[in-house]
């Protein structure tokens, strides 16, 4: 098959570059004012965003995250180019509903970005394509280096190599996450491309852990002590402290 991957220099980006480069034929865009080529490809995989759930530019993220969305989104019809895309658990909030069909309550100009874009999609009828997007949870996994909010799993590792001291929120016992690998994203993206269905779907693992523990069995690993720090205020609002992802709808597709 012909794929487009935008996003191809990011974390997930790298990671899928890496996991289809054999098997398929690939080309690659970032994001831009314009849309890249379409002529020939089978499917378009969109991973090009600003991910940063601190960003304050509003401007900046609708224009990257959803204007450029929702161009690629019409390229694909135009092209009868089928599309997948990356969405957020970020959309839902605060919870404690994590299903794709439940109340969503985004909390950060990139949620709203992901929540109007998702809202944009179930909002069309496609004829001609299949239009499959993905709510990923907690991704960690190689190749996060330059993000500037790293899984913990990454943060936390790093922490210990160059200092021996993981530096972890107070009360992070009670703040639980579902971590899901960036092998088994890509996973569900290769087994979807059988998938001949639009929608939604979240992607995790329904078994969260908390930040305590991940830190916790690194510092033992690696021989570092964690050291507890106050959450900065500018996070507060809209820290989630606990994800789960109701994986019901997946499971139909990917037991």
């Amino acid at each position: 098959m012909k794929i487009l991957i935008t996003g191809y220099k990011g974390f997930i980006g790298q990671n899928m570059v890496n996991a289809l480069k054999d098997e398929h034929e690939l080309s690659f865009y970032e994001w831009g004012d314009q849309v890249p080529e379409f002529e020939g490809l089978d499917w378009c995989i969109h991973l090009g965003a600003i991910s940063s759930t601190n960003e304050k530019n509003v401007e900046k993220v609708m224009r990257q995250n959803h204007d450029f969305s929702c161009m690629l989104l019409v390229a694909c019809q135009i092209n009868k180019v089928n599309l997948q895309y990356a969405s957020s658990a970020s959309v839902y909030g605060m919870g404690p509903n994590f299903s794709e069909d439940g109340e969503l309550s985004p909390q950060s100009p990139y949620a709203w970005s992901k929540y109007l874009f998702d809202r944009h999609v179930k909002s069309q009828k496609f004829d001609n394509i299949i239009v499959q997007g993905f709510r990923y949870f907690n991704v960690y996994g190689p190749h996060e280096d330059h993000k500037d909010q790293p899984s913990p799993h990454h943060k936390f590792t790093k922490q210990a190599e160059t200092t021996s001291v993981i530096k972890l929120f107070e009360g992070s016992e009670n703040f639980k996450r579902d971590f899901v690998s960036v092998s088994e994203v890509i996973n569900i993206h290769k087994k979807f491309f059988d998938v001949k269905e639009t929608g939604i779907w979240n992607v995790g693992t329904g078994n969260p852990q908390s930040f305590q523990h991940i830190a916790e069995i690194i510092a033992e690993g690696m021989e570092a002590q964690i050291e507890y720090i106050p959450m900065p205020d500018d996070i507060k609002s809209q820290y989630q402290k606990y994800t789960c992802a109701d994986l019901t709808k997946l499971r139909k597709y990917y037991p």
